[in-house]
């Protein structure tokens, strides 16, 4: 059986072989991963050919021209370390302590296949990679580990360049707490806004790399905290400066600063990977991942009887039951529900016993209507479970969908906003107890719902919901007090406005959310992830004058339907061609899924739903959608130079159609429109064209997995990539302005040394 370096998801485990990449070395984003697997697949290749009996001169050819290729990539790979390592005096020594070894390692297997000239390369007198099998082994180890850790050392700049960002927005955000005059709070919040789109940038990319899926979601929540937090602390600051006595204004700019503060520790926090003080994070556990975690500890008895305790088992369920509590405890679940709960609670406590009953005596004595019995035991006992899992299921979405109907109105935020200008304190303090009250039910809501999101994705978004409705509930209402002891006053009233927004548009994400996770339980597509940027385009211009935010109204949503719902098919068709695919890691893959997700998320917009609010929103979607149409463009030129003569010309001959929409795209999109019949046209113009970027996706995807299959399937080789130009490591290592260093050094650029590698497929 073929022997791999590495597992299926990087180097972060060893294969039976001995290779792999040092254990020190975790792997934490996916340009690095997808780097080393051209590497990792040439290691394996040669690897693999030093058990074959017969080896003809076209073999004996193809490994030399391999073990060169590895070692001319790696050289050229070495020379962009070294630039690095130079350029960030911090690192270099470690830096070029691991380039001298890849260095060395790459000449060692250069020199191991040299195998073509020789008429017997099993000779005594020359050592090869087949005489020589610990030596190979040792090198390809040696070469993995110091290549990842190459890569790794340079993802550390793109994680300081982070903190360096962060660290100025925090710096910034110190000066605007302490400005007194409007004139220098401009002058302030124009660079805190430069500082923020940055900020923005270097952590939406760093979240679209992250390998683990709950830090995605944290990063997400994290960076739609700032996004919101944004405009409100310009307009908290600013009714602070023009009511600096008012004590329930200078509470709400407080809360803004506090919670940007916590934002953007939590970022940090993600992209270093540490927590504050060495805490351990402890997420609280669902009642579906207990139920999961709990059948398959059950069903495992089928194969091993003896490799868990029953006490284990029972004190799994008792926490399961536990966490059932907060739906039978709580206020706003229906009767009927909680009797079906603890009915079902029961149930299971029973089924338990039994299942144990049968397990002990199959421990004792495994005749064949024992093991009967136990299979009958662990069908029940799963069953039961299955249906305590659809009865909170169906509690908390069902409470979740009357408690989202009944608050659509905004009946109390609206109520604040007439009582604050009327200056009116007594009624304003009644409706912020009904706010409160509000407050407190959706916040039971999203802890409910937390237990039944199905993923751990979902799970962090019910946490940052919850989060939200309790911090924003009290910021709305310090702001409608601030109004209505200042009724004349138009920043108050605008900042009120903005918080309220805020409030609503959580609970219209709720909305989402709530069908997400509805999807999910029923099988159906339910973690599509939108692309979350911030600040949002037009909300944070340096003279303090926002964008007036565009909605489509019903009628225009009405004639844009037909065009929406084509798009939704679209990506289900999408989603369905990446599903086909071996290698969900793949480049192709990767780009597939990001440009479906956003598509998705403009079609929700056509429903007037989803995070995309405003037109302004979804243009600044339509942008990035053709930028990444644009990066799959240049994967699939990268892929057509790996395929046979034959193929080449028609993949090239659809990612440069690719292209040519993708621009079509990002020029409608960049285009400037005035009056709401032009923003329409525009919208309906931006919709249409992702549609067509979306229907070409859907041809090329089955076309480039085919082409794979069978260059897979071929006994020739794929055709190795064009040699690397020198003269872009010139201009690299001549790069001083911080944008052209952040485009020259890091990952990407030694990921195109790694990918020049040939691939050998085994005859």
């Amino acid at each position: 059986m073929a022997t791999s370096p590495c597992s299926s998801s990087g180097v972060s485990s060893s294969s039976s072989s001995g290779l792999g990449a040092d254990a020190g070395l975790e792997i934490r984003t996916r340009s690095v991963e997808q780097t080393l697997v051209p590497l990792v697949s040439q290691i394996t290749t040669l690897i693999n050919h030093k058990d074959k009996p017969k080896r003809s001169d076209k073999t004996l050819q193809a490994i030399q021209r391999v073990g060169q290729a590895v070692n001319l990539a790696v050289g050229r790979f070495v020379t962009v370390g070294e630039a690095i390592a130079n350029e960030n005096h911090e690192l270099k020594e470690e830096m070029s302590v691991a380039c001298i070894e890849a260095r060395r390692a790459g000449e060692t297997i250069a020199q191991l296949t040299n195998v073509a000239s020789l008429d017997h390369p099993e000779s005594d007198s020359h050592i090869t990679i087949f005489t020589d099998k610990t030596g190979v082994v040792k090198a390809a180890r040696l070469l993995l580990s110091s290549v990842t850790k190459v890569l790794v050392l340079a993802d550390r700049i793109v994680i300081k360049q982070i903190i360096t960002s962060r660290n100025k927005v925090l710096a910034t955000m110190e000066q605007l707490e302490k400005v007194s005059s409007f004139q220098e709070f401009v002058q302030i919040f124009s660079q805190f806004g430069n500082e923020m789109v940055e900020f923005a940038h270097l952590t939406g990319d760093r979240q679209n790399d992250l390998k683990d899926e709950k830090k995605k979601a944290r990063m997400a929540a994290s960076r739609a905290v700032l996004e919101k937090c944004t405009m409100m602390l310009l307009t908290a600051s600013k009714t602070c400066l023009r009511h600096p006595d008012c004590e329930s204004a200078r509470i709400n700019k407080d809360g803004v600063f506090h919670r940007m503060r916590l934002a953007l520790e939590q970022v940090i926090e993600i992209v270093t990977d540490s927590r504050p003080n060495g805490e351990n994070e402890m997420a609280p556990i669902s009642i579906y991942s207990g139920i999961r975690e709990f059948k398959n500890k059950v069903e495992g008895l089928r194969e091993n009887l003896y490799f868990l305790s029953k006490e284990n088992l029972s004190a799994m369920l008792e926490v399961i039951l536990e966490h059932t509590e907060d739906f039978t405890d709580s206020a706003y679940t229906s009767h009927e529900h909680r009797e079906h709960i603890l009915e079902l609670s029961k149930q299971a406590k029973m089924e338990l016993e039994q299942l144990v009953s049968v397990w002990m005596q199959a421990q004792n004595q495994k005749t064949k209507d024992l093991m009967e019995d136990l299979e009958v035991a662990i069908l029940k006992t799963c069953q039961c479970m299955n249906e305590l899992k659809r009865e909170v299921h169906s509690a908390a979405t069902s409470l979740a969908a009357d408690m989202l109907k009944y608050h659509t109105d905004h009946m109390v935020l609206k109520a604040l906003k007439i009582t604050g200008v009327e200056g009116n304190l007594e009624a304003v303090a009644e409706y912020t107890c009904k706010l409160s009250e509000q407050k407190e039910q959706l916040v039971e809501m999203c802890r409910l719902l937390r237990h039944v999101s199905g993923t751990e994705p979902l799970e962090i978004t019910c946490i940052h919901a919850e989060d939200t409705f309790q911090v924003t509930g009290p910021q709305i209402i310090s702001a409608a007090e601030t109004l209505a002891l200042h009724p004349s006053s138009k920043i108050a009233k605008e900042n009120l406005e903005v918080f309220c927004e805020a409030w609503e548009s959580q609970l219209s994400d709720m909305s989402m959310l709530l069908r997400e996770i509805n999807d999910v339980f029923e099988g159906r597509r339910g973690e599509k992830r939108v692309y979350l940027s911030l600040p949002r385009p037009g909300k944070h211009n340096a003279n303090l004058k926002a964008l007036k935010p565009v909605k489509l109204d019903t009628e225009e949503q009405a004639k844009i339907a037909k065009l929406g719902l084509e798009l939704h098919l679209l990506t289900s068709d999408v989603d369905s061609e990446t599903e086909k695919w071996e290698d969900q890691e793949n480049e192709i893959v990767q780009h597939g899924q990001g440009m479906s997700s956003m598509a998705y998320s403009m079609y929700l917009f056509t429903r007037g739903e989803g995070l995309l609010k405003t037109t302004q929103d979804l243009f600044h979607q339509a942008e990035i959608f053709a930028t990444e149409g644009t990066k799959l463009a240049s994967a699939l030129h990268a892929f057509s130079d790996q395929v046979q003569d034959d193929d080449k010309p028609l993949l090239q001959l659809e990612a440069e159609k690719l292209i040519s929409l993708c621009k079509q795209l990002q020029i409608t999109a960049k285009a400037s429109v005035q009056g709401k019949s032009a923003t329409f046209t525009k919208v309906d113009a931006c919709i249409l064209k992702t549609r067509n970027v979306m229907t070409l996706l859907c041809q090329l995807l089955p076309l480039c997995c085919k082409l794979l299959k069978k260059n897979k399937a071929g006994n020739g080789c794929l055709k190795p990539a064009p040699p690397w130009r020198e003269d872009r490591i010139r201009t690299g290592t001549n790069a001083h302005t911080p944008e052209r260093r952040a485009e020259t050094f890091g990952i990407k650029s030694l990921e195109n040394h790694v990918t020049n590698m040939t691939f050998l497929e085994s005859k």
